[in-house]
């Protein structure tokens, strides 16, 4: 490492541009694997560990600088389901965090020179309920009681020693409020980004609201959105911008629609690497994809933005 290159992901995103990857269940299906139960990609930690990390170093290679952990959709709760007891749950979502560390290792044997950030992926409560309503937020529940459900899994992934805690696909302002909370105190930064439709978060509430809730939350280097449609990227990325002043994070998905109920995507893609020099004009800093956005997309984002 020399003395120009940036020891930190903040550092790095007050220098530039940094890449994100994109969708692991994508890669992950594309290799053969069965998602089609309520842990998805999580499911994989306990057996097929060795698929994850072929999956982030697909990106690596494809040109990621950051690759996000398959600890999404792993919750003590889902776990449990499984008859998975919290002291092996633990050590899952541990484990996300080293599947994705030797990844990075893998591809800076392989040649890749550029440094190599992993995010700890800390997916909304909606996701542990495996049931779409990720997408709509309003779950009923008190920020007071969001706030314990994340705390004891944030804690865990943070001692596992990420660059970043990724707290992502937030529906709903509550939820922020929950999580900007139960990430104080944990030594590790985070970014927030919210899951949008239009101009509002997925409850409706405002982007200016939603956004304003970090601007002043030290631990917070990132804020932005991630899967929505990529249509709905451009007005994001300005409000959070002019509302935060911080770097701002965009990973959309292809555009494709979730399906909770038959658990499939439906439509087509609109996803072009090209929208990104856009987004990067506007104040976007942290890029990539989200689902069904693959390995060959984010080598064309990649190109875009250091062409």
């Amino acid at each position: 490492m020399t003395s120009d290159t940036p020891s930190s992901l903040a550092q790095a995103l007050a220098a530039g541009t940094v890449v994100l990857d994109g969708g692991m269940s994508n890669q992950l299906e594309s290799a053969g694997h069965d998602l089609s139960d309520e842990l998805w990609s999580a499911r994989l930690l306990a057996e097929r560990p060795a698929a994850i990390t072929a999956a982030h170093l697909a990106y690596y290679e494809a040109g990621a600088d950051v690759a996000i952990t398959s600890s999404y959709q792993a919750t003590f709760e889902g776990f449990e389901k499984r008859g998975i007891g919290r002291e092996k749950a633990a050590e899952l979502l541990a484990l996300s965090v080293e599947l994705a560390r030797e990844a990075a290792r893998q591809a800076q044997a392989k040649g890749v020179a550029r440094p190599l950030w992993v995010a700890a992926s800390v997916g909304p409560y909606g996701a542990m309920l495996a049931d779409g309503s990720e997408y709509r937020g309003r779950y009923g529940l008190s920020v007071d009681e969001l706030e314990r459900f994340h705390r004891p899994r944030l804690e865990v992934l943070a001692a596992a020693g990420p660059d970043v805690l990724a707290l992502e696909t937030v529906p709903d302002s509550d939820e922020a409020r929950a999580l900007l909370r139960a990430v104080r105190g944990l030594g590790v930064p985070a970014w927030l980004s919210y899951t949008v439709e239009g101009d509002r978060t997925r409850a409706g509430q405002s982007l200016d609201e939603a956004f304003g809730l970090a601007a002043d939350v030290d631990e917070v280097i990132a804020v932005g959105v991630n899967c929505c449609a990529p249509q709905d990227v451009d007005g994001a990325v300005e409000t959070a911008a002019r509302v935060t002043g911080k770097p701002v994070v965009v990973y959309p998905n292809s555009g494709e629609a979730w399906d909770a109920e038959a658990r499939a995507w439906a439509g087509r893609s609109s996803f072009t690497p090209e929208e990104v020099i856009g987004w990067r004009e506007s104040g976007a800093r942290l890029i990539g994809g989200c689902c069904r956005v693959g390995p060959g997309a984010i080598a064309g984002i990649a190109g875009a933005l250091r062409g």
